[in-house]
């Protein structure tokens, strides 16, 4: 059997129970799962991570999810972004696709299970 490398997913999240849920069921997957409640912690393990997706809060403290896209795109780093959010506003969707997002998830629409879903279809791509 061919050994898989682990792929690690960053979560960017703020909402403890909502952050320990998508661990868990990521890591149940298989896949190695760094929690971050902001995107302050975010930019400062961005060197130290090899990471290849992640899950983003747009309404975070110090530094939110617009500014976390907005610096992969400064700093042109391609890591795919599935956005988890409170806001649904088309018109923040057309924002977050026009900064580099791939999915866009509005939190109380979307079951759990769903993200995790379109996390490993991404990850099949990579």
């Amino acid at each position: 059997m061919e050994s898989i490398k682990k792929k690690i997913i960053i979560v960017l999240e703020d909402e403890r129970p909502l952050a320990r849920a998508l661990e868990l069921k990521l890591t149940h997957e298989g896949f190695d799962v760094k929690v971050l409640s902001n995107g302050e912690d975010f930019e400062s393990t961005l060197n130290s991570v090899n990471c290849q997706l992640i899950v983003c809060d747009m309404l975070m403290p110090r530094f939110d999810g617009f500014q976390v896209l907005q610096l992969l795109k400064d700093k042109n780093i391609k890591i795919p972004v599935i956005v988890l959010t409170n806001l649904s506003q088309s018109e923040d969707e057309k924002r977050v696709r026009e900064l580099g997002a791939v999915e866009f998830f509005i939190k109380s629409n979307t079951p759990i299970s769903e993200v995790v879903e379109k996390i490993k279809q991404r990850i099949k791509t990579l």
